[in-house]
Formats: structure tokens, C-alpha cells, sequence
């Protein structure tokens, strides 16, 4: 499991073909974070450059429905960005604990559109919007 020196990782939340998630609290303010790192023992300086560069742009956007990232910490081989957690649960974890009515799902697909509007006019593309990548929060 992650273990970093200024944060108290919880429990894993996610695991995608390339990356791990973790939800955790940062030790001096005992803010909730989400910690998400590259899968990989060894990276490529490639994936490397990459994960930094979406740092970046997360940490550089200031938008309604966009999670902030707080900052980009050294692990071992590889790197963790640290995200928000304002405690929702994916999209996907949501569809596959309930069944939505139309009355429930058209305020959270409102939302998604206008995220994706904000993110694209900020000349922005995600790359990789799935139900695993929303997070929703009651």
C-alpha cells in the first residue's frame, strides 16, 4: 500500500490499467484528500512527463465541477497527485448501487455537460470521461 509521510492513506477506491487511487487525510489540517498514483513500479519518463503535465492543468484550472489538485508528491519510482476529496463516489459506483430514475440522472447529466463545457472552453480535453472519472456528490 502507498505510504507517504504527511498523509494517512485509508483505503484503495480505484485501480485502472494505469493508475491506483487512494482516499487518505492530510496529517497538518486533517483535510480529506484523494491520492492518485501511476500503477507502474517503473514508469516511462514519457507516462512521467505526462502524469506531471495533467497535474499541471488540474492544479492551473480553477473550475466549478473540477476537482482541485493540491500538489504533486515523489514516490518511490513514480508520482502521486494530491486531489480534493469532498467525499462523493464515482458515477460508476453510483449506476451500479441503485437504479437512477430520469428525475435523479438529469440533474447529475446537467452538471457532467456543464463541467465539460467549462473544461472545454478552457481549451481543455479530457481524453478519458467515463462514469469511473465523475465523481457525485448528494
Amino acid at each position: 500500500m502507498l505510504t507517504l509521510p504527511h498523509y494517512q492513506i485509508s483505503t484503495q477506491i480505484y485501480e485502472s490499467a494505469n493508475s491506483l487511487v487512494y482516499r487518505g487525510v492530510r496529517k497538518k489540517d486533517n483535510q480529506p484528500v484523494i491520492l492518485k498514483m501511476l500503477k507502474e513500479d517503473y514508469p516511462t519518463p514519457l507516462a512521467l512527463t505526462r502524469y506531471l503535465q495533467e497535474y499541471e492543468i488540474i492544479h492551473d484550472l480553477d473550475l466549478a465541477g473540477v476537482i482541485k489538485a493540491y500538489d504533486l508528491e515523489k514516490y518511490q519510482n513514480t508520482l502521486v497527485i494530491i486531489l480534493e476529496d469532498f467525499g462523493g463516489e464515482s458515477l460508476k459506483q453510483l449506476m451500479a448501487n441503485q437504479t437512477l430514475t430520469v428525475k435523479e440522472s438529469l440533474p447529475i447529466a446537467i452538471q457532467i455537460a456543464d463541467s465539460l463545457s467549462n473544461i472545454h472552453a478552457a481549451n481543455i480535453i479530457h481524453k478519458d470521461i467515463n462514469p469511473s472519472n465523475i465523481v457525485v456528490n448528494d
